[in-house]
């Protein structure tokens, strides 16, 4: 009976309006009329007096006269008193409309809230009352809850401490925060899309893809150990068992892992264990006076001729590179030839020989890179041409700093390190020394590293 009386009330209310609508019409129209009728009275007024008139020219002067005067006081009035439309008005009771010269910066904000309609509404609120606008937002559902994230545009003068306390005022809980710039202005779908391409083309790719895609996580590969461990999510720490028997390890303590974040990181994972080990087939020539060679990607079919180039080096050259006993050189190359630890480049002679070996290597937020050059090769620019690459190569995958681990006594590399016209930090502990290239201020100096792929 409540939605039948809703109902014909309802239908009572359009037709008392429709009424008053008719009536407003009809009352409108007979104005009108009625001023037509003025107006026509007025006219012949005036012509019965200009044409029959003593005072008839007198009194057209007099008329044009004045209109001319109220023309004029009219647009000296529109001058002054303009009746443009009114600018943005604020809201009831809240601050003034943010001027389009007002700082802004960029935050990336998390929050927790209950799964209930208007949850999100309240937050959104609370954020437009600190004059905050939300650029993008995305959401990971949870069984209890909801976690949202939130790349905003905030006034530069909006201290961290308000922007959270906005969020809890609004509903949210477990609340993060942290400065964003604006890289990390892309669609969450295509760039997903784009790290599983980039991990599809190249093995060594998949470390890299995950680091851009959670930002500030400790990544650590843990060789044989992935076969015993199950793929699981614990918080602040995710594990992924590889194809190869490697145990990957991603670690977030400022932030914890959802379980959205786990499914993008298993389908990553997934895609590198059916397409199996891949290295692009890129490769560049390097003019040398003595030979053409050839820079490209190594693969684990070159261990034999890397074998060849180990026996070809002194021990010194071998020691400066492994860090260890000689003899044991030999045993590195299964794990720095495979693609899933990283990118080694070799240099090849017009005859197949290998003259150099050179590898990126993917750790936490940087890459460390390693140089080995056969010893009648030395000296000739192929390490400043192999780590300037490295570089290059390091930046086209979004890693901003790469280190050399030497000792004080390899001349060499230490000045191939300050070739790269890059701001270098030095840091020595127990004889070991380690070199720093900050890559954002070399950008533009560096090579492109495949000038023949493109």
């Amino acid at each position: 009976m409540d939605n039948m009386a809703y109902t014909h009330s309802g239908v009572g209310d359009e037709r008392q309006e429709r009424r008053r609508s008719r009536g407003h019409r009809w009352r409108k129209e007979t104005v009108e009329l009625a001023a037509v009728f003025a107006a026509v009275a007025a006219a012949d007024l005036v012509a019965n007096v200009v044409v029959h008139g003593h005072d008839g020219p007198v009194l057209l002067v007099a008329s044009a006269a004045a209109m001319l005067a109220t023309a004029l006081f009219r647009g000296w009035l529109a001058h002054r008193h303009p009746h443009g439309p009114p600018g943005p008005a604020a809201p009831p009771g809240g601050p003034a409309v943010t001027p389009a010269e007002e700082p802004t910066v960029l935050w990336r904000l998390r929050t927790s809230v209950s799964d209930a309609p208007g949850s999100l509404a309240r937050v959104c609120t609370a954020l437009a009352e600190l004059r905050v606008n939300i650029v993008s937002m995305q959401a990971h559902p949870l069984p209890d809850c909801t976690v949202d994230e939130f790349i905003v545009r905030a006034p530069e003068a909006l201290p961290r401490t308000d922007l959270a306390a906005a969020v809890a005022a609004g509903g949210g809980w477990d609340i993060w925060t942290d400065r964003a710039d604006a890289h990390e202005l892309v669609d969450v779908p295509r760039q997903v899309l784009a790290l599983a391409t980039r991990t599809a083309l190249d093995a060594a790719e998949l470390p890299v893809a995950l680091r851009q895609l959670f930002g500030r996580a400790t990544i650590r590969q843990y060789p044989g150990r992935g076969d015993g461990t199950p793929a699981g999510l614990e918080g602040h720490l995710m594990r992924l068992p590889l194809p190869g028997g490697d145990l990957l390890e991603l670690s977030r303590p400022h932030l914890p892992f959802t379980p959205t974040e786990f499914a993008r990181a298993r389908a990553l994972v997934e895609l590198d264990t059916v397409l199996g080990p891949r290295v692009p087939a890129v490769a560049a020539r390097i003019s040398h006076l003595d030979d053409e060679l050839t820079v490209r990607r190594a693969t684990p079919d070159d261990k034999p001729a890397a074998l060849a180039m180990h026996a070809r080096c002194s021990a010194e050259s071998l020691r400066r590179r492994y860090h260890g006993p000689v003899r044991d050189a030999d045993r590195y190359l299964d794990h720095l030839l495979d693609p899933r630890h990283g990118q080694t480049l070799a240099v090849e002679t017009s005859d197949g020989r290998l003259v150099a070996l050179a590898h990126l290597m993917w750790d936490d937020e940087g890459a460390e890179i390693a140089l080995l050059v056969e010893d009648a090769w030395q000296r000739r620019g192929l390490g400043v041409d192999l780590v300037r690459r490295m570089a290059a190569l390091a930046l086209e995958a979004g890693v901003r700093t790469v280190y050399a681990v030497t000792t004080s006594a390899n001349t060499g590399l230490i000045s191939t390190m300050r070739r790269l016209s890059a701001p270098l930090d030095y840091q020595v502990e127990d004889g070991t020394l380690v070199i720093t290239a900050h890559l954002a201020e070399a950008t533009e100096k560096l090579p492109t590293p495949w000038p023949t792929s493109h």
